[in-house]
């Protein structure tokens, strides 16, 4: 007898998923963005390898906080270089080899391309992918497109379409990101979930009442030119020409990406007073809650999950109506959305809340109204896990660690 299914899908691959592999390439994200999905899955009786290159103490502890089991395993996280990647892909099958898990579930470019491959050729059965963004080779600088750029983005496509071949299902936050890689034959309609971001934790992420003495603007981010920080600063330096009592907090780590700034960069702004930059904090609900409106004027996002953070406490939004941002904002209603690249437009949106407050406390009402309906982290852990095949069990997510500072990956 066959022992294939009438949907083609053999019936090893419907036996229960015990063990799941995430694989990143970032350590801080694994509890930062997916710690609530570690914790509905081991809720779910599935036990949870936590795979990254870049592991230390804090990051482990916290993956174990959820219930997860950090691993190391070996990859370079920025730049490209199929060689040595592909050296690493072949370790990282070895591993989960060993380890041999029912399920991967790969995040960020490299361990999409790199773990779903690797976990094909160690003959995982099921294998899963998500695409929070499309990253820096696919985000538009503004600048005229060189050789090397284009040569990047070929080369970036011709692995996701290889990662993709390898996957069952391919997880995608905003239907931009969906039609860029549909039209360019990348990755099949059948393969694609649309799943609405990383989610946040309602009750963790409270509402807090708006700071309007003095008017207090907050961009939480990696610190990377196509997060708008440069918009951010010269749009702050423009207001406070006719505010000066305003606040602009900046929050986030510097990044070794191509557009990652420098500490230098960010001198020059906090010495003349333009910005308050305070890096990375392990909890954001005390930054967000001592500020009046929440900022991103971002490049390309896949759903940005630190405008999620501040919406679900409550807070205004000004952003780009751009890909993955223009989701969270609905025009006039939570905040505004601003042209690409335009400090002027940026400086003018931040102006209105100073000429007038009242919008502040409204917009934030409807911003918390928005992230209750739409980044319920619990309604779309239970869709990735139905989706997955573990949606049996019901979700329960345990107590979350401190809310980092998360910026805008997942």
């Amino acid at each position: 007898m066959d022992n294939r299914t009438i949907d083609g899908v053999s019936r090893a691959d419907l036996e229960p998923i015990r063990t799941v592999a995430l694989v990143t390439s970032m350590a801080d994200t694994l509890a930062n963005f997916r710690g609530p999905l570690i914790a509905d899955l081991v809720a779910a009786g599935v036990r949870v390898l936590a795979l990254a290159p870049d592991h230390d103490d804090r990051t482990r502890n916290a993956v174990r906080t959820f219930g997860g089991e950090p691993v190391d395993f070996s990859l370079d996280r920025t730049g490209m270089h199929p060689v040595r990647d592909a050296i690493d892909g072949l370790r990282l099958a070895a591993q989960l080899r060993r380890f041999k898990p029912d399920a991967t579930f790969c995040y960020f470019i490299k361990p999409v391309i790199y773990g779903s491959l690797a976990a094909r050729l160690a003959g995982i059965r099921r294998r899963f992918a998500m695409v929070a963004g499309l990253g820096y080779v696919y985000t538009p600088n503004g600048l005229p497109e060189g050789l090397k750029r284009r040569a990047l983005r070929r080369l970036a496509s011709a692995l996701y379409w290889a990662g993709f071949r390898a996957c069952h299902k391919v997880f995608f936050q905003n239907q931009d990101d969906i039609d860029q890689f549909v039209d360019a034959g990348l990755v099949p309609v059948t393969k694609i979930v649309r799943i609405n971001g990383s989610g946040v934790d309602l009750e963790q992420l409270t509402p807090a009442p708006p700071v309007t003495e003095p008017l207090t603007y907050l961009l939480m981010a990696r610190l990377l030119r196509e997060k708008g920080i440069y918009e951010y600063a010269e749009a702050a330096r423009l207001v406070k020409q006719r505010h000066p009592q305003v606040r602009f907090l900046l929050l986030g780590k510097t990044d070794p990406n191509p557009g990652g700034l420098t500490e230098a960069d960010l001198r020059e702004w906090v010495d003349d007073g333009t910005l308050e930059w305070h890096g990375h904090v392990d909890d954001v609900r005390p930054w967000i809650a001592q500020a009046s409106v929440y900022v991103l004027p971002s490049w390309r996002e896949g759903k940005p999950r630190s405008t999620q953070e501040a919406m679900a406490m409550g807070r205004a939004v000004i952003t780009t109506d751009v890909p993955g941002c223009r989701d969270t904002v609905v025009e006039g209603v939570n905040g505004f959305l601003v042209p690409l690249r335009d400090p002027e437009a940026l400086a003018a949106a931040m102006t209105r809340f100073v000429e007038r407050t009242d919008l502040i406390s409204s917009m934030g009402d409807a911003s918390r109204r928005i992230a209750s309906e739409r980044f319920d982290v619990r309604q779309i852990n239970r869709r990735i896990l139905d989706e997955m095949g573990v949606g049996n069990a019901s979700v329960n997510i345990r107590p979350a660690a401190p809310v980092a500072a998360t910026g805008t990956l997942g």
